[in-house]
């Protein structure tokens, strides 16, 4: 069957397109990085809820004022959904008033970032440094020490109380 000079023509420019995304570009970046924990998308549909997978696997981002760790306030860690790394202290959580979980300081060696280039802005996305998965994004407009907003995703993470 041959193409016509106006199907190839449509079909050069949605693959530039997509080949051109933020977000297509942030998601081959990170899937270039080697992490300790990988499945396949088969086995990650299984072993995440719905939400969990759009927000952790495809960089998707949960409705504001949502999350029931929002507004957990015990001792303990919150830790990554996809592979149970601890990520954040509960001692660095505060309220930003986002709609989000926010701290101000990840664990040590717990994240990852990109560059994220999608809705005309650019942001630094935040990810798992164990399993890539996407946990939300970092902004220069937190409290001190660090100045920095850890705004995650709460169903990216799950709550580790500490015992007391």
């Amino acid at each position: 069957m041959l193409l016509s000079k106006r199907l190839f023509l449509k079909s050069g420019a949605v693959a530039l397109a997509t080949a051109s995304s933020p977000v297509w570009w942030a998601v081959l970046s990170r899937a270039a990085e080697v992490f300790a924990v990988t499945h396949t998308d088969a086995e990650w549909k299984k072993l995440l809820s719905p939400e969990q997978y759009a927000v952790l696997r495809q960089e998707g981002t949960e409705r504001p004022f949502t999350s029931p760790l929002l507004h957990e306030k015990r001792k303990g860690n919150f830790a990554c959904a996809g592979c149970g790394l601890d990520l954040y202290s509960s001692s660095t959580k505060y309220d930003s008033g986002t709609g989000w979980p926010s701290f101000w300081a990840p664990q040590d060696k717990a994240i990852g970032t990109t560059q994220d280039t999608s809705f005309g802005m650019v942001r630094t996305a935040v990810h798992c440094s164990r399993c890539g998965g996407h946990l939300g994004h970092v902004f220069n407009d937190g409290p001190k020490p660090t100045g920095l907003r850890y705004c995650m995703n709460g169903v990216a993470m799950t709550f580790k109380p500490v015992a007391a």
